[in-house]
């Protein structure tokens, strides 16, 4: 019996959040056997363009609002440990939480453009990564230069889910039925959506501290 409970972290900036976050998530806890995911909503992500970028506290409203009921977990965590690039927010957490395993969910989307992310070697050799096929990003994402490297560590999904401990790198890639919804189509047809998440700040699900509507930036 294993000890440690299993966590999938997906981030991203839930500009806003929608119905596509949710179902994706609850599919790659079933596929992996998590326990819950994580969702950090960043507060900036310098390979997005910051017009049109919603504050952070309406961000995290609008994902709260699709986790409702589900075993999801929305923070802001990166403000909090006052980290800049996702490798030293991995590590950090990492280190915050050594009861449970953690394993990194991609889009292959992501995956194409992994390289371009600060040490995403060291990325990779901290957690396994599970990418999840994106109808459209395929082809560029396995011809990818970090896929070339990662090919090596790949691992079937069921000797994944059966190891009793979770070691790195690992890559694991999870096939989904396409789901059409995306933030961009979203902002496009309603730009003023964060008006509705307006109001209090909310607190941090993981860290239960209140999230200002702030905005600083975490790099890839």
């Amino acid at each position: 019996m294993r000890g440690k409970r299993r966590i999938g972290l997906l981030g991203g900036s839930f500009n806003p959040a929608h119905g596509g976050h949710r179902r994706i998530s609850l599919f790659v806890r079933r596929a992996l056997g998590l326990d819950e995911v994580w969702w950090l909503v960043s507060p900036g992500n310098p390979l997005k363009p910051q017009a049109g970028m919603a504050p952070l506290a309406a961000r995290v409203r609008s994902a709260m609002a699709q986790a409702r009921r589900a075993p999801i977990r929305v923070t802001a965590v990166e403000r909090e440990l006052g980290t800049r690039y996702t490798v030293d927010t991995l590590g950090a957490l990492t280190r915050r939480y050594p009861k449970h395993e953690f394993v990194w969910l991609m889009g292959a989307d992501n995956l194409a453009q992994f390289h371009r992310w600060k040490a995403w070697r060291d990325i990779a050799r901290r957690m396994p990564i599970a990418v999840i096929a994106r109808p459209g990003y395929d082809a560029a994402a396995f011809a990818s230069p970090a896929m070339a490297w990662l090919r090596r560590f790949s691992v079937p999904l069921s000797s994944f889910v059966n190891r009793g401990e979770w070691s790195a790198p690992a890559l694991v890639t999870l096939r989904f039925d396409p789901d059409e919804r995306s933030a961009t189509a979203i902002r496009r047809g309603d730009p003023d959506w964060a008006l509705r998440f307006a109001g209090p700040p909310p607190r941090d699900q993981l860290t239960h501290r209140l999230i200002p509507s702030g905005e600083e930036t975490t790099a890839p």
